[in-house]
C-alpha cells in the first residue's frame, strides 16, 4: 500500500486568533488530487460509530479526508485481488488538533470509528456516489483482522454496516483486479 495511501500532518501556524493551514497542496504533498473531485461530504458521528468499510464498483472513487472536529481512527483494506496486499488493512489516525490529511485511492475499502466524543469528518470524492454500486465489507470480518481502538467501549454500527458481507461471501466482480 506504500506508495499508493498518503498521510501526513502539515504545519499549523498558530497565533491568538486561531490557526491557518493548508488542506491539500499537491505540489508540496507530491501527491496531486485526481483532477476532477466532484463530491465533498461532511459526516458527524458520535464516540463508538463506525461507519464502513465502503468503496463502489464499477464507478470507483478515490477520498481525500480529514477529521475538522473530534478524532477518528480510518481505516483501509486494500481489496485489489492482484496485489500483494491485498487484505491487508492500516489504521490512520486524524484529528483536528493536528489536521493529518489521507488520500483513499481506488481499490481499497475505507471507513473509520470516532474515538472522541464528536467528530466532524471532510471528504473529497472523485466520483459521485453511485447507490447501484455502492459496496460493503463487514466491518470485524476476522480474515483481515483490523484491530479497532480499545478505548471504545461499545460500537454504533449502521444496520447495512453491521450486516455487510465477508471478505469471501464476496463475488469476484465486487472487488478490484
Amino acid at each position: 500500500m506504500e506508495g499508493l495511501i498518503y498521510y501526513d500532518e502539515p504545519h499549523r501556524f498558530v497565533d491568538d486568533r486561531g490557526f491557518f493551514q493548508e488542506v491539500f497542496n499537491g505540489p508540496r504533498m507530491g501527491h496531486p488530487l485526481p483532477e476532477g473531485m466532484v463530491q465533498m461530504n461532511h459526516s458527524r458521528s458520535t464516540k463508538g460509530v463506525v461507519r464502513g468499510l465502503h468503496w463502489q464498483m464499477p464507478n470507483p472513487v478515490g477520498k481525500f479526508v480529514t477529521c475538522l472536529h473530534g478524532r477518528i481512527l480510518d481505516v483501509v483494506v486494500d481489496i485489489r485481488q492482484s496485489s500483494d496486499t491485498f487484505k491487508k488493512w492500516a489504521g490512520y489516525e486524524l484529528d483536528s488538533e493536528r489536521g493529518q490529511r489521507l488520500w483513499v485511492p481506488e481499490g481499497f475499502a475505507h471507513g473509520f470509528v470516532v474515538i472522541s466524543p464528536v467528530a466532524d469528518v471532510l471528504y473529497l470524492q472523485s466520483a459521485p456516489f453511485d447507490p447501484e454500486g455502492d459496496r460493503v465489507l463487514r466491518w470485524n470480518d476476522p480474515s483481515i483482522g483490523i484491530e479497532w481502538p480499545v478505548m471504545v467501549d461499545e460500537f454504533t454500527i449502521s444496520e447495512k454496516d453491521k450486516n455487510a458481507p465477508l471478505l469471501s461471501e464476496l463475488p469476484e466482480e465486487a472487488l478490484f483486479d
